[in-house]
């Protein structure tokens, strides 16, 4: 008798322990509103977001296996240092890689070679020499660089293992297709494929909408790099944001209650048909948070009452468990008469993300003021920006708006002569960085 016992508290335990372990081993969705109580008898606007945090990784066991291709400019103006540095960078970058990954070396001038064919890791020292052996001259046809490290990707394309182009750029793409639009649709085609494209732009001279938006179409990260210098501590980022992957192919699906209409998605691409709403991510790291913000207009509902606003249904492949898992989730608001109240209700943490979408997108509208010639327009809209952040950032209590303010506050004043291309560059790998919620996303002005 006391064995049976025994048995059956140690399976329930095991139930238990595994019904845990299980649980842990999910995407955590966290789906909320700015503002939880409006304003009553009123059309009101409020933002719903729907985050999304990666499971914990306890070890490099646990890590799924990853498919890279890194894609380095050779042409004529890397030489000497850059191209020193790019590849010290590049074979840093291969030294977190095990035996179980997959790793190909593709360059481009004029021309595009692979140096390393797509290959399991297993000879590190013969992939060292021939990085080593990467020496600059010629155009820069970058176009053709990325396809065909995305052919060395497609090699061993599953959905088991992470897939990324890491390219390298410091020029304008002058040999085959060079512009924003063409990059941006061969991103879109990539990441339909289930490849990320992380672009690094290296100086003053490359075209950085080119980059961005390849970057943004396919769901990778966007760099910025104004010296060689730092190139080692970017792959070393890119790596570290590759090999800790926890979901793949994220779908977010919002349906929206009646009395609800769905405005916009801010700073993603989304599809919105009546009250549905429908976006994609690529990825999501291991302790890290990937939100959308939906901007949602309530209709005037009496006091005390309560409306239904969503419900959001997300499926994303499992890197660890190997399944296509299932999130659900909904929200609802509050009306009341007390403006106090709904002040008080403020999600904080919730608030921080939509200001930082809100600026991030008020960026890019005085970029492309400044691009018209419209230097006094954009400077207006900046230095309103940067108030606007720092006002919410002293009353949310967030280093990040605050930090984001001054940046902004500084763009303002460099959209003169000589220091707009580096002001240009610096404020579209903020946009991007913020939008995709990359780490560390904010620069340090010059």
């Amino acid at each position: 008798m006391q064995n049976n016992r025994v048995t059956w508290l140690l399976a329930i335990f095991g139930v238990a322990f595994m019904s845990s372990t299980l649980k842990a081993k999910q995407v955590h969705l966290n789906v909320a509103l700015a503002k939880p109580v409006l304003k009553a008898d009123a059309k009101e606007t409020t933002y719903l977001k729907v985050g999304l945090t990666g499971f914990e990784l306890r070890g490099e066991s646990e890590r799924p296996p990853v498919n890279v291709a890194i894609v380095m400019d050779k042409s004529g103006s890397m030489q000497g240092e850059k191209i020193h540095r790019a590849r010290e960078a590049a074979k840093m970058a291969i030294k977190r890689l095990n035996r179980d990954d997959i790793i190909s070396i593709v360059t481009y001038d004029s021309t595009v070679r692979v140096l390393v064919p797509a290959t399991r890791i297993s000879d590190r020292s013969s992939i060292d020499q021939a990085i080593d052996r990467i020496t600059a001259n010629g155009s820069t046809a970058l176009f053709a660089g990325v396809s065909k490290g995305a052919a060395e990707v497609r090699k061993f394309l599953m959905k088991e293992r992470v897939n990324r182009v890491i390219l390298l750029s410091d020029g304008k793409a002058n040999v085959g297709p060079g512009s924003p639009g063409q990059l941006a649709e061969l991103g879109v085609s990539l990441k339909k494929e289930g490849i990320s494209v992380s672009t690094i732009g290296l100086g003053f001279d490359y075209n950085e909408d080119l980059m961005e938006q390849l970057a943004a179409k396919s769901d990778g990260n966007h760099f910025f790099v104004d010296s060689p210098t730092q190139l080692a501590q970017i792959f070393d980022k890119e790596l570290g944001d590759i090999l800790s992957v926890v979901a793949q192919e994220v779908v977010i699906k919002i349906k929206c209650a009646p009395g609800i209409r769905p405005v916009r998605v801010i700073g993603r691409d989304a599809e919105i048909s009546g009250q549905s709403v429908v976006t994609t991510m690529n990825q999501i790291q291991s302790n890290q948070e990937k939100y959308i913000i939906l901007e949602v207009e309530v209709a005037s509902t009496a006091a005390n009452e309560t409306r239904q606003v969503a419900k959001v249904n997300v499926s994303y492949d499992n890197m660890d468990t190997k399944t296509r898992d299932h999130l659900s989730s909904s929200v609802a608001v509050r009306f009341s008469i007390s403006e106090q109240e709904v002040a008080q209700g403020i999600d904080r943490l919730v608030m921080v993300g939509c200001v930082t979408q809100i600026a991030a997108e008020t960026s890019r509208r005085a970029t492309a003021l400044r691009d018209q010639g419209k230097l006094e327009d954009a400077r207006r809209i900046l230095t309103q920006n940067y108030l606007y952040l720092e006002d919410n950032g002293r009353l949310l209590k967030s280093d990040v708006l605050l930090q984001y303010g001054y940046s902004n506050k500084s763009d303002a004043s460099g959209l003169d002569g000589d220091r707009w291309n580096y002001t240009r560059k610096k404020m579209r790998f903020e946009q991007q960085a913020l939008q995709n919620q990359q780490a560390s996303p904010l620069l340090k002005p010059k």
